[in-house]
């Protein structure tokens, strides 16, 4: 059992996603960091899919009521346990009555606290995530709040030391592979879709130009603020079902890019679809900051899939020895 003693309104629990009910109106929700929240569980000897609290406002406190283990994952949020600095990406095992605090992150945007047993909320629709605009899922269907009391899942892994081990984080780890362009900027991959060739020449500079993230921007989806691109014709369409990534251009001409709590569907047109192993870096980009979407195909999107999925491989297989120390 753990108890909240800080927190804001868009703190939750999630884990990756509610999949299978979108043809009846319920959004995927779900972490915005995936990589983060299964390396963490991967450490903890987890399901990969074990709930978790995803922080997205700071600062955030929470009290250990038992004994156990936990990984602290995704954006550098200072965590301090009882005062003392953790690393980022770090796990460790903490003594009941202990303190951990995340704060304002030093980089990234979406902090993840990983507990061993993963956090035993009820299962809905096939998920324990927090739907924030159905109130349903996560604890009570709402954002995490000061005395909230959670429970635990049975633990399966290890108990990590309690001076704790760390995770070579993503970024770094991949970093030949998730690259930035020469001002810094953080580049997504995505592949031309539906209505990519109604932009004409407009289409051109979707790819050349930065986007800067908009303040209008959420879990749902980022609007992307720049040059605004438009058709070069006006079409009646149809709504159509949206997945995550999907980048939509309202009559502004301004993208917008659908996320973990995308809408199931839209009817504006598309122009392209951001590739999924590309999604977790967005939800570590904070509203302000540029990206540039970089023009790709399946075949890459494939490799970069292939490629996170043998660094997750090697995170399994250097927990193993850990957990044949402990006899699990």
């Amino acid at each position: 059992m753990i108890e909240i003693e800080q927190s804001g309104a868009l703190n939750t629990v999630q884990d990756l996603g509610r999949f299978n009910y979108r043809h009846m109106g319920v959004s995927v929700s779900g972490v915005m960091d995936p990589l983060a929240l299964r390396a963490g569980n991967l450490l903890l000897g987890n399901e990969e899919n074990a709930a978790a609290i995803e922080v997205q406002l700071f600062p955030f406190r929470v009290r250990f009521l038992q004994d156990t283990s936990i990984a602290v994952t995704g954006a550098d949020c200072r965590a301090t346990l009882d005062g003392s600095p953790l690393p980022p990406w770090w796990g460790c095992g903490v003594r009941a009555g202990q303190v951990l605090e995340l704060r304002y992150p030093r980089s990234g945007a979406r902090g993840y606290l990983c507990i061993a047993g993963g956090i035993d909320v009820p299962v809905v629709l096939d998920s324990r995530s927090t739907a924030l605009r159905g109130a349903f899922g996560g604890h009570h269907g709402r954002a995490l709040q000061r005395g909230d009391q959670l429970p635990l899942g049975p633990t399966t892994g290890p108990t990590l030391p309690q001076a704790g081990i760390g995770i070579e984080p993503p970024e770094s780890a991949l970093g030949t592979w998730f690259p930035r362009n020469n001002a810094g900027e953080i580049q997504l991959r995505a592949i031309p879709s539906g209505e990519y060739a109604l932009f004409a020449e407009d289409a051109t500079r979707f790819w050349q130009q930065s986007w800067q993230v908009s303040n209008q921007s959420n879990r749902t989806g980022y609007r992307l603020a720049g040059d605004p691109i438009f058709p070069s014709h006006t079409v009646e369409m149809r709504s159509y079902g949206l997945i995550p990534g999907i980048v939509q251009v309202p009559p502004a001409g301004e993208p917008i890019i659908q996320l973990s709590d995308a809408n199931t569907a839209g009817g504006y047109p598309k122009i392209a679809g951001v590739i999924e192993q590309d999604l977790w870096r967005l939800g570590q980009v904070l509203p302000g900051q540029s990206i540039q979407l970089v023009k790709s195909d399946a075949r890459e999107a494939i490799a970069i899939e292939q490629e996170v999925t043998r660094w997750l491989t090697r995170l399994r297989l250097s927990c193993l020895p850990l957990r044949k120390a402990v006899g699990v």
